[in-house]
């Protein structure tokens, strides 16, 4: 299957860095101010390794999938241990969000800026793929 991509736009691309930087320091800037009543050092670290491992196996299920629409090999194992990894990255964080004593609202800011960042990383990825694509076709 001949796929022609289309190089993205400037305006996307500074849109998605800016959506990546913005939910990923908005994420630490919570993590870094929080109370030490309400967190705990530890916990600050969890939700910081659970934003991290979010954030890689979002691109790498990304990267996994485009290779498989452009007939790149890749196993049903490697796959399915990426969807694995993207479920239990969300899953820790709801977790970690249901059982933290936290307000309402703080538990949102931490859940909103964590899909942000990850959706974020994803176009981030897509993009760079795009351009690469594009640059190799000569568009």
């Amino acid at each position: 299957m001949s796929v022609q991509y289309q190089r993205p736009s400037a305006a996307f691309i500074g849109a998605s860095w800016l959506a990546l930087f913005a939910g990923v320091l908005t994420y630490c800037y919570g993590l870094w101010n929080a109370d030490e009543k309400a967190m705990m050092l530890n916990e600050r670290g969890y939700y910081f390794t659970v934003l991290m491992y979010g954030l890689f196996s979002a691109v790498s299920l990304q990267k996994s999938v485009r290779d498989r629409l452009e007939d790149i090999p890749v196993t049903g194992l490697y796959l399915g241990l990426c969807w694995v990894s993207l479920g239990m990255a969300l899953l820790l964080l709801g977790v970690g969000l249901w059982n933290a004593s936290l307000a309402p609202s703080e538990k949102g800011f931490y859940a909103i800026a964590y899909v942000l960042s990850l959706f974020a990383a994803i176009a981030v990825q897509k993009n760079t793929r795009d351009m690469k694509a594009a640059d190799e076709a000569g568009a």
